[in-house]
């Protein structure tokens, strides 16, 4: 899979950080992509210590990072409107479809999103 285009979740980032096996595959050499609201996500948790959060900002600066940029915004209303889905997995399953790269995650919810490409991990 090296070399590859992926959106990738906040709770990969997050097993990422507890050390959780299996990761690098998916991870190392890959272009990474992340929602702004992965990063708000990761690093607004009200319990970070001063040393997660130095890790996350390490790990989100490897990756591109991708704003609520209008086509975004309009997606994830598109699935707000048509499904019952949180807001924050709207937003990622909207950078995913406006990227066109697959989505990578542990979270099974996202398979109930139409078009998403999902990569759903275990």
């Amino acid at each position: 899979m090296n070399g590859v285009e992926l959106v990738v979740d906040t709770n990969v980032l997050i097993n990422l950080a507890e050390g959780k096996p299996g990761l690098d595959q998916y991870l190392n050499g890959n272009r990474l992509y992340v929602s702004s609201i992965t990063e708000i996500e990761l690093l607004g948790w009200y319990k970070i210590t001063k040393e997660q959060a130095a890790f996350f900002t390490l790990l989100l600066s490897d990756c591109k990072m991708v704003g609520l940029k209008s086509e975004v915004k309009k997606l994830a209303i598109d699935l707000k409107q048509k499904q019952k889905v949180r807001l924050p997995d709207a937003i990622i399953a909207a950078t995913s479809l406006y990227l066109d790269l697959p989505l990578v995650t542990y979270d099974s919810g996202f398979e109930k999103i139409k078009n998403v490409n999902l990569i759903l991990l275990s």
